[in-house]
């Protein structure tokens, strides 16, 4: 089994809902996101998935967030954009990119507020 990394970033705000402390004020971040990719077969060139493809399509789904104030979007509208939402979210949008097949699946997103905190999404 084969297991890829990579990350991709975007700078957003937010704030909490029903939240009781500072993060309930407006609020930004420089997120960094994580995907991790599995799989067993390589392709004929002795890779699962090109990184550079991987990144692209990474970078796509979170140009959607960047520099944007998250509780304005649509899908948080009746959800609270904290990290936990974020990473699901993330997770869903990038697992409908066509660069997945049976082979080479999406496993994790892990998003990161800040170097020390940081969720990851595993689906079911």
């Amino acid at each position: 089994m084969f297991e890829l990394k990579v990350t991709g970033a975007f700078e957003a705000a937010h704030r909490l809902e029903n939240y009781s402390g500072k993060c309930s004020r407006l609020h930004g971040h420089n997120w960094t996101v994580e995907a991790k990719v599995a799989g067993k077969k390589l392709n004929q060139t002795g890779m699962l998935i090109d990184f550079k493809i991987l990144k692209s399509e990474l970078k796509k789904v979170l140009d959607e967030f960047d520099h944007r104030y998250l509780n304005e979007l649509k899908i948080f509208e009746t959800e609270n954009p904290t990290a936990e939402n974020l990473a699901q979210i993330i997770f869903e949008n990038f697992s409908r990119s066509e660069i997945f097949t049976d082979n080479a699946r999406l496993e994790s997103i892990t998003v990161f507020e800040t170097p020390g905190s940081g969720v990851t999404y595993y689906p079911d």
